[in-house]
């Protein structure tokens, strides 16, 4: 009955596991009260303090009492005080959260001293290889405890925080808080915590030095050199393939995979706390000498440290007989300052090969997980050792040492393969279930039946226990994982630990320590059943790297360190898929810092991934860059100097300079002489390779609650990229008015996106996405930034620079050539107009802006001429009258001549009827040229809306004809009616002036235009040049700008288009008739080259036939003046 006492009703397992988890929790409160201080001094915003922290009025007072501290005298100091008064309740309020943190601690104080206490009065066995849970909750307890004391002597802030609660409480209620007298002697008792505890833990020497000293057939065997390591062929599953399927076994499985990490902690707080063993106990003294040289510095608390030699040298420094002790740290610091570094750097080296392989090989043969799945658990636990510990000592480098140890560029590598191994556990986790289930029920279920049957001693409680582990186990079968079920061995585990509890005690009738194979069996079996069940436990307690949240510096220092080595960059994407673990470094105890540690983790993942797609970028754009100058090289113009030589090799001209290098032709850099010549191209791709394999690892990662996609950073950069390039390659310099030739751009462009193409390659992204998305947005005036695009330059361009010089009578339209060329003058333009208006200029023009870029330049064109159109109607307003009567008057030779007198701005009417000309030779070239590429890309598409064009039925009404005309338009198809000029002349509607006003101001336009012909004779440069078809001063435009402004204008104003332009032709050939009886050698110059436009006026438009014209015109005229513009040409040639 006593046993029933002593062991089960004490709950030994049950509080232990509750005030270890407590403990965590109450660490994580501290941590976050201390880091919350070092905010407070170090940034100087008054919202992250409270006020009466920093007040200086009030800084007298809280100095006073932390002075006193912890009995502070309130009455007699009122003066002191006073300040503070006022403040009470903001006092109360604010700090309520810190105080009963601090009251927490004390009664977790409380808890722990009477735990162990009752585990020193039941006498209870430990040892960390059979009684693993036990052995393992009490080591925690024992350092969370003396941690959570440490931390809170850290805090600067504490007695300032509970004397302020206090006066506060006091002046409000009258009275202290009743915890608050313990409360203070506990803060001043632990100003030096480990002092405290060493006297504190004088009664628990005994319990403590046991569970340590069990330590011994653990700690060393895992505290082994990278060449042991190596000599052992640990981790490796290849070493003995004869043994490759054999179950990995060992007598103490859970301690295989014990963090090194917590076995120092354990070991170095642990002696000190009972330092009389370092004395008398030599395998005590061995063990703590060993853990003092593998660290300058162990962790606390996440980033928190403590220097462990120094601390343990001022603390054995008052005790007297502890000389050789501490002549022992000072060697042991020695040591770890010298070797620990290249040991550590070993080890690091070590496993990542070994990581590698056993990676390798599980990726190749998954079913291993079953049998090896302890080599996964050791090789993840033995990494997070490592790199928590790099991580600690680069933070905290001696100033004397050699910092190289402690900085490992290839960090990231090993992180990646302990991500790669985690993938294949949660990949391949029914595989495992499937082999540990069958594990349980066939061997672990027959040996524990037959261990339990063999003992000589088994109490009723502790076998009703065992019979229901071996039933467990028995009633497994592989059908429950194939069905999905899910398995819960928690309460087994429990169990067990509370056997461990219950047969641990002195007086237990069933001494675990006479039984030591069961506790054996049983640790294997917990194993195994975690392998089951527990997975995702098994790698947070394995492979958790949420310490890097803290070290958020180094973090990002070792994530651009590897992005700087090319070789390193494949195993980036172990960085963001860390950010995935700092969720579990939160406690339910601390809810408020949840929030920080999200933001951290996405802030991080946006970061890396950010930075990753922006180095893929970077490195794309290099290739492009190249592949652009490749390009370029085979470019027409670039051939001129090749053909030239060989024109005078042929003729045997000796032309340059002897000393000349022969210039390289295009495709000599494919050539190679030997294999390992590595061009820059090349090693751009391998390092693209290398970064896009990472970029390409994982589909999506999930952190927060926040699901990011690596691909789409890097689709989204490329998109950027390649619209900044494409606007960048167009070459346009405002200043100068320069740009790049539409075929070179063209060219420039499909190199760029045949390496974009090649991405596909490397990355499993939809490349035609970003093609559509930035080629499309190139089709409008502005792209989604709201910044210019090529369809805007070159818009700009073509308007500005080449249409304005054409109109400056720089330039002339040849239609002979379909372009305009540059004319002979006295300023020579800069560029050529040929180069970037003929037809194959245009049709690259029309491959780079497409339908919608083309559809742009046109309404850009026709805002133009109805610019010029307004005024045009301002000339006709000024000259209604006579232009109303000359209307009426065209059979009346005299009295024409006498009005035409009368008429004002007859240059600025032709000059401005010349220019809206030119724009519209200009546009017919530009939807020519669209025409032809839209027949090459949707030939279907084209010859269809081409058919229905041509088959509209004349009754059809004018809104549906418009429709179809505007349908033809966008595909390049001439149409009688143009759609984007009715458009643009049918907004210039003026509200004063009524419909018939705007109708007859149209037709005496048309009046105006068709009498102030013959004036075109007088001018020189009205000559007719058979060689261009046309005239140098552009004059051949007209008959396109007549046929064209007048089918819009009589469209808008539903008129007859077809009468309107019969009386323009009777006006016309009664003027131009006219001029044939003039004598003024002067004023008849050009008269047949003026004729010929009367002819061009016929052959442009859809509305007039010849016949009508030699109605009006005789023929042979028109034949006469044919002969005689030929007949001066030649004359003029020769």
């Amino acid at each position: 009955m006593s046993r029933a006492v002593m062991s089960s009703q004490q709950k030994i397992a049950e509080k232990l596991t509750i005030l270890n988890d407590r403990g965590v929790g109450m660490l994580t409160r501290i941590y976050n009260i201390k880091k919350q201080g070092q905010v407070w001094k170090a940034c100087g915003d008054p919202k992250a303090k409270p006020s009466y922290l920093i007040d200086k009025n009030l800084e007298s007072a809280v100095k006073y009492i932390v002075k006193k501290f912890p009995v502070v005298d309130t009455r007699n100091n009122s003066q002191q005080l006073s300040q503070l008064h006022k403040e009470k309740q903001e006092i109360l309020k604010n700090l309520a959260l810190y105080y009963f943190t601090f009251v927490d601690v004390m009664e977790f104080k409380d808890h722990v001293s009477e735990l162990l206490n009752t585990i020193d009065a039941c006498q209870v066995f430990f040892d960390i290889t059979v009684n693993f849970d036990l052995t393992k909750n009490y080591l925690d307890l024992v350092v969370t405890y003396t941690t959570l004391m440490i931390m809170v002597s850290r805090i600067e802030e504490r007695k300032a925080i509970v004397g302020l609660y206090n006066y506060a409480h006091e002046m409000l209620h009258g009275a202290s808080d009743r915890e608050y007298p313990r409360l203070g002697q506990m803060i001043v008792d632990y100003e030096n915590p480990l002092k405290k505890m060493m006297e504190e833990f004088v009664p628990h020497s005994k319990s403590l030095s046991d569970a340590l000293i069990s330590l011994q057939m653990v700690y060393p065997r895992r505290n082994l050199s990278a060449e042991q390591w190596r000599n052992a062929q640990l981790l490796s599953l290849i070493s003995a393939p004869s043994t490759m399927l054999n179950p990995a076994q060992s007598d103490t499985m859970p301690c295989e995979y014990l963090s090194l990490d917590a076995m120092e902690k354990w070991i170095v707080l642990g002696f000190i706390l009972c330092h009389g063993n370092l004395n008398s106990d030599t395998a005590a003294l061995n063990l703590w000498k060993i853990a003092l040289q593998s660290s300058s510095c162990l962790a606390l608390f996440r980033d928190e440290v403590f220097h462990v030699h120094k601390v343990a040298e001022d603390l054995f420094m008052n005790i007297k007989g502890y000389n050789k002790r501490i002549a022992d740290i000072r060697e042991c610091r020695e040591t770890a300052l010298s070797h620990a570094g290249p040991l550590h750097r070993e080890r690091r080296k070590f496993l990542r090969s070994a990581l590698k392989e056993l990676a390798t090989v599980l990726a190749d043969q998954p079913g291993l997980l079953g049998p090896k799945a302890l080599f996964v658990f050791m090789a993840l636990s033995f990494a997070r050792d490592e790199i928590i510990w790099l991580l600690r000592h680069a933070d905290n480098i001696p100033r004397t040492r050699n910092s190289d140890d402690f900085i490992d560029k290839h960090i990231a590598e090993l992180i990646y393969y302990m991500e790669e191994l985690r993938a294949h556990v949660r990949k391949y986790g029914p595989v495992m279930q499937r082999y540990y289930v069958q594990y349980l029920s066939g061997f672990d279920a027959v040996v524990l039946n037959e261990l339990v049957q063999n003992l000589s001693v088994c109490p009723e409680d502790e076998s009703i226990i065992m019979s229901s582990f071996v039933n467990t186990m028995t009633s497994l079968s592989v059908k429950q994982v194939e069905d999905g079920e899910v398995f819960d061995f928690r309460g087994m585990r429990l169990d067990w630990f509370r056997l461990q509890a219950y047969t641990s005690v002195s007086k237990a009738s069933l001494n675990l320590s006479d039984h030591k194979e069961l506790g054996k069996m049983m640790n294997t079996i917990t194993f195994h059943t975690k392998m089951v069940d527990s997975l995702v436990e098994m790698l947070v307690e394995t492979s958790d790297l949420s310490i890097f949240c803290f070290y958020s510096r180094a973090f990002e220092k070792m994530f651009h360190q590897c992005l700087e080595l090319p070789s390193q960059s494949r195993h980036s994407i172990a960085f963001p898929l860390v950010c995935t673990h700092f969720m579990s470094c939160t406690h339910e105890l601390c809810p408020e810092e949840r929030h920080h540690i999200g933001d951290r983790s996405l802030s991080l993942c946006n970061m890396f991934l950010d930075e990753m797609a922006k180095q893929a970028r970077n490195l794309i754009t290099d290739i492009c860059t190249e592949q652009c100058t490749l390009s370029d090289q085979l470019l027409p113009k670039h051939c001129a100097k090749t053909i030239s030589q060989a024109v005078n090799k042929k003729s045997k001209k000796q032309t340059g300079k002897k000393g000349e290098p022969e210039r390289e032709k295009p495709g000599v850099e494919s050539m190679r002489k030997n294999r390992l010549l590595v061009t820059n191209l090349d090693k751009l791709h391998t390092a693209l390779s290398e970064l896009c394999f990472s970029i390409n690892y994982v589909p999506n990662l999930a952190v927060w609650e926040h699901t990011f996609t690596p691909r789409e950073y890097l689709t989204s950069h490329l998109e950027i990229r390649f619209t900044k390039s494409i606007v960048g390659m167009t070459m346009y310099n405002q200043a100068t008015q320069e740009i790049a030739k539409p075929s070179e751009l063209l060219t420039s462009v499909k190199a760029y996106m045949t390496v974009l193409q090649s991405i596909e390659n490397y990355v499993q992204i939809d490349i035609t996405r970003v093609f559509n998305n930035v080629l499309l947005q190139q089709t409008q005036h502005l792209d989604s930034h709201g910044e210019p695009t090529i369809t805007s330059l070159y818009t700009n361009w073509y308007l500005e620079t080449l249409l304005r010089q054409v109109s400056n009578g720089h330039i002339a339209y040849f239609p002979a050539m379909k372009a305009f060329v540059n004319l002979p003058t006295e300023s020579e333009l800069t560029f050529n107009a040929e180069e970037y208006s003929d037809i194959s200029e245009m049709r690259a023009l029309s491959e780079l802006l497409g339908p919608y870029g083309m559809k742009f330049l046109s309404e850009s064109l026709m805002w133009h001429i109805s610019s010029q159109v307004a005024e045009l109607k301002k000339l006709v307003v000024e000259n209604v009258e006579v232009l109303t009567q000359m209307r009426t008057s065209f059979d009346k030779p005299d009295q024409m001549a006498a009005l035409f007198k009368r008429l004002t701005s007859v240059d600025s009417v032709l000059k401005r009827m010349t220019i809206i000309g030119v724009i519209l030779s200009f546009r017919s070239l530009a939807q020519e040229a669209l025409r032809d590429v839209l027949s090459c890309h949707i030939p279907f598409l084209v010859s269809s809306v081409e058919d229905f064009k041509d088959h509209i039925p004349r009754e059809t009404d004018m809104k549906v004809a418009m429709n179809v005309y505007e349908l033809s338009s966008a595909s390049g198809l001439p149409c009688e009616i143009d759609p984007a000029l009715v458009v643009a002349l049918s907004s210039q509607k003026s509200e004063n002036i009524s419909p018939e006003e705007e109708y007859k101001i149209a037709c005496l336009l048309m009046v105006f235009v068709a009498v102030s012909l013959p004036t075109l004779a007088s001018n020189v440069m009205s000559q007719y040049s058979p060689a261009i078809e046309g005239h140098c001063n552009n004059i051949h435009c007209l008959a396109k700008a007549i046929n064209q402004i007048a089918a819009a204008l009589f469209t808008i104003h539903k008129g007859s288009i077809e009468d309107r332009l019969k009386e323009f032709l009777a006006l016309a050939s009664s003027s131009l008739l006219k001029i044939g009886q003039e004598t003024d050698k002067t004023t008849t110059r050009n008269r047949e080259s003026v004729y010929l436009l009367l002819d061009m006026i016929v052959q442009e438009s859809p509305f007039l036939t010849m016949d009508l014209l030699e109605s009006c015109f005789p023929y042979v005229l028109l034949r006469n003046a044919y002969h005689a513009v030929y007949k001066q040409s030649v004359t003029s040639s020769a």
